[in-house]
């Protein structure tokens, strides 16, 4: 019998599912946003609905040319990765500012939204943020 690539105790693609209804999944789509909220459903065109959800966005590019080299920060977090840091409600990423050979943190600017639906076209990434 194969290995199942699925989360332990779950057994099956419909099981997995059902074992993360209402946990807290992180939802990155193609234009680099990413959705934090509560998966109440999803549906065979992987369309998900999220409630409870705050919407993070990255700043502008000119925005991130101006900020100061006090921001600078340990390259802990690997660049692009969105990371909400320990009991933080903000979140950001690191980024590298062309040609000044620097990276920096990046604090994303966020919204709170509620109950959203994440067309699953659109998805390129999920994440369960919390454990059980």
């Amino acid at each position: 019998m194969m290995a199942s690539p699925l989360l332990p105790g779950t057994g099956t693609p419909p099981g997995l599912l059902v074992s993360l209804l209402n946990r807290k999944l992180r939802v990155t789509t193609t234009d680099t946003r990413v959705f934090v909220g509560q998966l109440k459903c999803t549906d065979r065109d992987r369309n998900v609905i999220l409630a409870l959800t705050h919407e993070y966005r990255v700043p502008p590019p000119p925005s991130l040319s101006s900020l100061p080299p006090a921001s600078l920060k340990s390259a802990a977090v690997v660049e692009g990765e969105f990371d909400r840091g320990e009991g933080s409600e903000a979140g950001g990423v690191t980024a590298e500012i062309a040609g000044r050979g620097e990276t920096v943190w990046v604090d994303m600017t966020s919204r709170f939204l509620g109950l959203v639906v994440v067309p699953g076209r659109y998805i390129t990434k999920i994440e369960v943020e919390e454990r059980e």
